[in-house]
Order: C-alpha cells, then sequence, then structure tokens
C-alpha cells in the first residue's frame, strides 16, 4: 500500500470512528474469534441520528463520497426511506479553481490558446461543484455558450477512493451480517460504473446528442446545441440557456406562461423518454429543467441518463397497464416474469398487501401516481426485493416529473397521460408486423446455424468419444431407461412439429431435437452397449 493511500485510509478511518460508523462496519476477523457475549451489537443502526450523521460523514469525505451518498439517495428500496431523504440534502459543491487553472486545462483540453477559441471567456465562474466549474464565454463565430471544465487530478482522487471503497465494502459484508443484505460490494460496482460515466464529459456530449435526435420534431422541447470541436472527456461547450426557473413559473401570475401546457409538455415528453425512446433524464428535478420563450421545456445535465434495452421498455410498458388497471395478479405475474420477483415468494401475503395499498390510492385520488409508486417500493424492500437500477430511476424520475406537473397544473391527470402510452408500447408486442421486420436477421441467424452445424456435431461426438462431454440434468442419465424415455421423447415431438422456418426440408426445431436425439443415443450406447 503506498504512503497516499495509507494517508487517505487513515482520514476515512478518523471519520467512520468520529460518526461511529466504525461500529457499523465492525468486526474483524479478530472480533470473530471471541466470545458471542463479547461481541458488540450494532444498535447504532437503529439510531435517529443515524442518517444525519452519515450525510454529515459523507460530506466531510469529499467529493466521492457526496457522490456515492447521492446515488443512495436514489435507492430508497436499499437504505431506507429517512436515509435516502436526508442524504438527498448533501450539497455537491467545493471552492472554486481559479482563472489561470481553468486556462491551462481549457488550452491543453483544445489544443490552442484562449484568445484565440473564444472571443471571450467570463473570468468569474457561474456555478461550481466538486467535480468541475462552469464559465460564460463567447465563440469567435458569435454563439453565446457554456463551458464546463473538469476540475485538475479529480479522477485520480476518485480512483484511490474508489479502491478503498470497494475494500471496506468487501470487509463488511465478509463481517457483517447485518450489512451482508445490503450487498455493498454490488452496490460500489455500480457506483463505480456511475461516477466515471459523470466524469467523462464525452459521455454528456453523447448523451445530449442523442436525445436531441429524439426531441428534433417537437418545437416545444428543447435540447442545447453541442459543439464538437470544443469538447472533449474534460472540457464540454454547450449553448447557454437563458430562460426562467421552474420556481419562478410556479409563482408567476400573469399570462406569460400556460402552465396547464407546460404541465403536459413536461409529463409527455418524459413518458416518450420512458416508454417511446427508452433513454431518459437520470434526475429531471427542477434545477435541471428550464423554460424558454413561447412555453419551450428546456432539458439541462444530461450526464446520467437512464437506458432501457427495447425489452425492459416493453416490459415496463405492460407492468404500467397492469398497474394503473390495478389488476393484482397480472401485476404479479408481470414482476416475476421481469426476474424482480422470486417465484417462491409468498403471492397470497402479498396480493393482500397489494390489494391493501390500491384500495388506499385509487379509492381516493385518481389522478395521482407518487405516492402510490413509493408505497409500492417500499412494499417492495418489505419482502427483501432488490429493484433492479433502471427501475428505481424511472420510478424516482416519474415521481419527480409528476411533482413538476401538479406544482404548474394541479388538476393534471397523470394516469390519463401514462396509461394511453403505455398501452400503446403494449399492443405494438403483440403486432405480427414485429415478427416480419425481423424476418430478415432470423434467416441470417438460421443460416448461419446451418453452416455451423457439422462442425458443432463433429465437436460433440469427438467429445462424447474422449468421454470430455458432461450433462447437468435433474434427472439419472445413468438409467437405461431414462436416456430411451427422453430420445423417445424428443423423437416424437420432433417429427409433429410442422411450424417455424425450416432447412433441409423440414422444421429447424425438429432439426433440433433430432440432433438431441442422436447424442443421448451415442451417450447410451457407450454407457450401456460398448462399455
Amino acid at each position: 500500500m503506498d504512503k497516499e493511500t495509507k494517508q487517505r485510509l487513515h482520514e476515512i478511518r478518523d471519520a467512520l470512528k468520529k460518526y461511529g460508523f466504525d461500529k457499523i462496519l465492525g468486526q474483524t476477523a479478530k472480533s470473530k474469534l471471541r466470545s458471542r457475549d463479547e461481541e458488540v451489537e450494532n444498535n447504532i443502526l437503529l439510531d435517529d441520528d443515524v442518517p444525519v450523521k452519515l450525510r454529515l460523514m459523507l460530506q466531510e469525505l469529499g467529493t466521492t463520497f457526496i457522490k456515492l451518498g447521492q446515488l443512495l439517495s436514489t435507492r430508497p428500496d436499499i437504505v431506507g426511506d429517512k436515509i435516502a431523504d436526508e442524504l438527498a440534502n448533501l450539497q455537491d459543491d467545493n471552492p472554486a479553481i481559479s482563472y489561470d487553472q481553468v486556462k491551462a486545462i481549457v488550452e491543453r483540453e483544445l489544443n490552442g490558446n484562449i484568445d484565440e477559441l473564444f472571443e471571450d471567456f467570463s473570468k468569474q465562474h457561474l456555478a461550481t461543484a466538486s467535480i468541475g466549474q462552469v464559465h460564460e464565454a463567447k465563440l469567435i463565430t458569435g454563439e453565446r455558450v457554456a463551458v464546463k471544465i473538469q476540475k485538475e487530478g479529480i479522477t485520480d482522487k476518485i480512483d484511490l477512493d474508489l479502491r478503498i471503497m470497494k475494500y471496506v465494502a468487501n470487509r463488511a459484508d465478509r463481517w457483517n451480517a447485518d450489512l451482508r443484505k445490503l450487498n455493498l460490494p454490488g452496490i460500489m460496482d455500480e457506483f463505480d460504473r456511475t461516477i466515471h460515466k459523470e466524469i467523462d464529459y464525452n459521455n454528456e456530449f453523447m448523451n445530449m446528442q442523442r436525445i436531441g435526435l429524439n426531441f428534433a420534431e417537437n418545437p416545444y422541447i428543447h435540447i442545447p446545441t453541442t459543439y464538437p470541436e470544443y469538447c472533449t472527456s474534460k472540457v464540454l461547450t454547450m449553448e447557454f440557456i437563458d430562460g426562467a426557473k421552474l420556481n419562478d413559473v410556479y409563482e408567476s401570475t400573469g399570462d406569460e406562461y400556460d402552465k396547464k401546457f407546460l404541465a403536459k409538455s413536461i409529463l409527455d415528453s418524459y413518458l416518450q423518454q420512458l416508454f417511446i425512446d427508452g433513454f431518459f433524464h437520470g434526475d429531471p428535478h427542477p434545477g435541471n429543467i428550464m423554460i424558454l420563450e413561447n412555453n419551450v421545456v428546456c432539458y439541462l445535465d444530461l450526464g446520467m441518463m437512464g437506458v432501457f434495452d427495447e425489452e425492459f421498455k416493453k416490459n415496463l410498458s405492460e407492468l404500467m397497464v397492469l398497474f394503473v388497471d390495478q389488476d393484482i395478479d397480472g401485476l404479479i405475474n408481470q414482476l416475476m416474469y421481469m426476474d424482480i420477483l422470486d417465484y417462491d415468494i409468498d403471492t397470497r401475503t402479498l396480493k393482500r398487501d397489494l390489494n391493501d395499498l390500491f384500495g388506499r390510492y385509487f379509492g381516493v385520488e385518481l389522478n395521482r401516481f407518487n405516492g402510490v409508486l413509493e408505497e409500492l417500493l417500499n412494499l417492495m424492500q418489505d419482502y427483501g426485493v432488490i429493484l433492479p437500477n433502471e427501475f428505481v430511476t424511472m420510478a424516482r424520475g416519474l415521481s419527480m416529473i409528476e411533482a413538476i406537473a401538479q406544482n404548474l397544473d394541479p388538476e393534471i391527470d397523470v394516469f390519463a397521460s401514462i396509461k394511453p402510452v403505455a398501452k400503446q408500447i403494449a399492443r405494438q408486442r403483440m403486432d405480427p408486423r414485429k415478427y416480419l421486420k425481423s424476418k430478415k436477421s432470423n434467416i441470417i441467424l438460421y443460416e448461419h446455424m446451418l453452416h455451423a452445424l457439422p462442425k458443432i456435431l463433429t465437436r460433440l461426438v469427438h467429445k462424447v468419444d474422449n468421454e470430455e462431454l458432461q450433462f447437468r440434468l435433474e434427472v439419472d442419465i445413468t438409467d437405461k431407461v431414462t436416456i430411451i424415455a427422453l430420445v423417445s421423447a424428443l423423437i416424437i415431438g420432433s417429427s409433429v412439429v410442422s411450424f417455424g422456418p425450416r432447412a433441409f426440408d423440414m422444421p429447424v426445431i425438429s432439426l433440433i431435437g433430432y440432433i438431441l436425439a442422436i447424442i443421448l443415443s451415442i451417450i447410451g450406447i457407450r454407457k450401456f452397449v460398448l462399455k
């Protein structure tokens, strides 16, 4: 361990001890050898002061720990509501770096003199945070821009802290049964990916390009223009946005803003991000949305985006339809299908709890989404379910957007907007045209399979002949009757199949079945005939 790592580890240990968290992480291998009577119980976890102490400790430890706290604030299903709410108050700010430092970074990254790159570059920063700070500037071509500059040495500090965090997480997971259920090593792996995306400004640049294309045809949604020749992994140059903050729009009393229109526009644009594009703003709080002239909505701070693959997006759409329809049985089955719930869960008790939850909300306010969604997340936590990060990010983002929409228009019906969009996507899943679109790719796949088939069969027979191939089945394949039954079933089943793509004038499914039957037959012959 080098000197720098040792010094930082001591700083972290001192902070843990100062706030009492050394007892939680505690229980080293040495303490495990003590008698049970001497073991220290981690009752500190039950203290009401824990959320505040945790926030103060993370704040004191700096950038990496603040970012970790901000990530955990989005995961109440893991840390609980009290800690999540407290960590949401973490302030991501640091003293600003000097203009000389900014100038040196910009000139190195953009490979030029700052006075030649920009017509004007403000020496006073607009905003500062632990990772970077923003300055207003004007390009040689006349565009007014905001330039975000990453502070020097941030990556090295973060990597050092991450190594220590992972060490502490693995230690806690190994020796503390109370913390093991939180899967701290898994959280650290997720955090590692998240923070490295955030400190690479190329990632935010690409996000802005992508979401900008998604809303290119919508005149009421604006994404700041970026300038590629002025962007690197440590410098991001974008259009300067001069608009109204949402809080100012909330309080406005004139006719400058159409609040009902804005509410619907913000809600619909976020539903498009979730269910149509599968690419959505991960933190759409009011500070990351501004209102421009003519009721145009502008999304800011696009460094962290949520991404759904096509399958998850469709599954989520079906889940939302079932949710809005209050179909409890369908909801449970869908959560199982999505691998969110285990099939051995106590469905009878869960069904009762879901009925109670929906009964409390749907009978009172049919247009509100936020409360019932939070309670659903809490209910999943009660059943020990660790939800996929995409699901929690979606739920948190949708709750924020709903709050914004209802501050603008208290009468807006969120369910009325969600249901048709979700149903449209769910219907597309059953559309036969979807399969026609994939026909060419399937034909190519089958062609590749057929070309590779002789080689695969030769390898399989060779492995069987050399006793290298092992089958792990839930049945006893050492029994003659079992092998005969399996071979017979495969032959009969393959013979009656008449649908699907064909190869060698027979269905591909039948061909695969016959191949499996041949392999099992070879195994049987070797075991019981040639033995």
